[in-house]
């Protein structure tokens, strides 16, 4: 054999490997989607876990409630509602980070969820890259009462009674890093002031002292004190939203008050962990949307005092990263921490 036909034969047997390889990579992807297509058409395999990371009787544990049931009764499949409280939601966040990324487990996530990602200086989990967005499912503002021996009936007069009185009025919390914490943060920052943080563990025991006057004034989500202020037990100052609330009209809002700019929603959402499939995240935003929009639904969350919202995955992640760094800025500007 010359050596002309030794180089031809060489040649041949590399363009013939080298047609084998983009195949034989082709049919990889090609079976690698047609696996993935399956994994989502099939789901769910098993009853679905909604993780709440707070205890009973909140509206997170409401919203849980309530998917679950719509998941049982003829939606995607069987669910069920999985109360682990602890640590500032992060024990339950933590358990729904490390979970399976296949749509069995899913996580109600609130105001605190953004909150902790700088609140706390360490976290078992990475609140941005561990989780997936699923669906923004509500919000309510939160309310400013104060006790009525208080002597203040507008935001203004808050404000310059805490001016002379530097470190000796209080506010309750449900706890560290909840909404009613990040309001009054949030509001002690914007005006200046300075009052005392007296965290609860929950709504209730913190609503009960402050009846008692143990603790002067509280921004609380409007069905936990609106039926107060209307006997007069508390007395209702403004509302943290930029519109008034169709639940108390009377009420002004912090901002339209002199504290130009001030906002906090109360929000209320569901992700999963990271990597699960966009098919079944698809899927389970589109399921929860059809929820929201049942006659029943809307009027278990007006009777809660919160709006639904819906929407797409990408709307509630982007208003995750936004929260994530609003409140960010606010941790680290009022030195707020863990009590």
């Amino acid at each position: 054999m010359g050596e002309g036909d030794q180089r031809r034969q060489r040649q041949d047997r590399l363009r013939h490997t080298g047609m084998r390889r983009p195949c034989t990579s082709l049919l990889a992807v090609f079976a690698a989607l047609v696996s993935f297509t399956a994994v989502a058409q099939n789901y769910p395999t098993k009853p679905i876990r909604i993780l709440v990371p707070f205890p009973p009787g909140a509206f997170n544990d409401t919203l849980g409630r309530i998917i679950a049931q719509k998941f049982s009764d003829g939606g995607i499949g069987q669910a069920f509602v999985d109360n682990r409280a602890g640590a500032g939601s992060t024990l339950g966040s933590d358990l729904a980070a490390k979970s399976p990324p296949d749509g069995h487990t899913l996580l109600e996530v609130a105001v605190p969820f953004a909150v902790n990602a700088t609140l706390y200086t360490k976290l078992p989990y990475n609140t941005e890259r561990d989780f997936t967005a699923v669906i923004f499912a509500g919000s309510t503002p939160n309310i400013l009462v104060v006790h009525p021996s208080v002597p203040v009936t507008t935001v203004q007069q808050l404000i310059a009674l805490a001016k002379a009185n530097p470190a000796r009025l209080t506010y309750a919390s449900t706890g560290s890093g909840t909404s009613n914490h990040m309001s009054m943060e949030l509001f002690k920052m914007m005006t200046h002031t300075d009052i005392v943080h007296v965290p609860y563990k929950g709504s209730a025991p913190a609503v009960t002292d402050l009846m008692g006057g143990h603790v002067m004034m509280i921004f609380d989500n409007t069905p936990n004190v609106l039926p107060y202020v209307k006997t007069g037990r508390m007395r209702g100052i403004a509302v943290t939203s930029l519109k008034r609330s169709a639940l108390a009209p009377e009420l002004p809002t912090v901002d339209e008050s002199g504290v130009k700019g001030f906002e906090v929603l109360v929000w209320f959402g569901v992700v999963a962990p990271a990597g699960v499939p966009r098919e079944i995240i698809t899927r389970l935003n589109t399921e929860i949307n059809r929820i929201l929009l049942m006659p029943d639904v809307r009027e278990r969350f007006q009777a809660g005092g919160v709006d639904p919202v819906g929407g797409p995955p990408e709307k509630f992640g982007e208003h995750l990263k936004a929260e994530i760094a609003k409140w960010g800025k606010v941790v680290k500007a009022t030195g707020a921490r863990v009590d």
